[in-house]
């Protein structure tokens, strides 16, 4: 049985060769290509110092980004809290308001007191000296005629109690002594003003004092009797006017 053998033909053994050598070629135009480059980058001047700083443990952490609305605060001028400041603007507002309206009812209502009280000083005075001849007078002979004029002047308890007093003590007196009273309202013989004033005053009330010359005749005295007295009597307003609610001797 013949050997066998592998035959290299001259042709594969040149074939690696070359092979090599270009792979060696290679080698050395890369080599000599990142030389290069090294030596340009040497060469050129550096834009800037690197500085190395070393890491935190936990890592690097980005601080929070500033909102527009902060650098607005920070840098712009605070504007006025205006819904407050209105507020609080009204709320004065509306006290003064309130003072004013107070102010200037109770004003009104002392000057309408004012007023009415004067009016009624004047009132209550002329209806007192219309009224105190009447009331303080009366004749035996038409008794019933005088008191009821007299009590058209009355209001009140006071007019009840006069009913009672000249049907009771007054009436029956006069009759048996034949009693004649006449009052006046004493008067300066310059003919001045009668003796009549106003001791107080409200719009529904009025004091006044008066001044009567009472002269009486009967049978139980001789001619007649004159008596100085002074008589306060008290106004009161009704719907018919100023009326006597009480008479007091002093």
């Amino acid at each position: 049985m013949p050997k066998t053998t592998t035959d290299r033909t001259p042709n594969s053994t040149s074939r690696r060769t070359l092979t090599a050598a270009a792979r060696a070629a290679a080698k050395r135009a890369e080599r000599g290509h990142r030389d290069e480059r090294s030596e340009s980058s040497a060469d050129r001047p550096l834009a800037g110092r690197t500085v190395l700083i070393d890491a935190p443990k936990n890592g690097w952490q980005d601080p929070p980004e500033p909102s527009p609305e902060a650098f607005e605060e920070d840098d712009a001028p605070k504007a006025p809290d205006t819904p407050r400041r209105r507020r609080l603007l009204t709320a004065l507002l509306g006290v003064l308001l309130v003072a004013g309206l107070v102010a200037a009812a109770v004003l009104g209502w002392q000057y309408r007191d004012a007023r009415r009280t004067e009016t009624a000083r004047t009132e209550a005075l002329a209806a007192a000296q219309k009224a105190a001849p009447i009331v303080l007078s009366y004749d035996y002979r038409r008794l019933d005629k005088d008191f009821a004029a007299a009590r058209t002047h009355l209001t009140g308890d006071f007019r009840d109690e006069y009913g009672k007093t000249t049907k009771t003590v007054v009436g029956p007196t006069a009759q048996k002594y034949r009693g004649v009273v006449k009052a006046t309202i004493a008067a300066p013989a310059s003919g001045e003003a009668p003796a009549a004033s106003v001791v107080s005053a409200s719009p529904d009330k009025v004091v006044v004092l008066l001044f009567v010359n009472q002269v009486t005749e009967s049978t139980q005295v001789s001619g007649a009797r004159v008596d100085l007295n002074r008589v306060r009597l008290t106004m009161s307003r009704t719907d018919e006017g100023w009326k006597v609610s009480a008479v007091d001797a002093l």
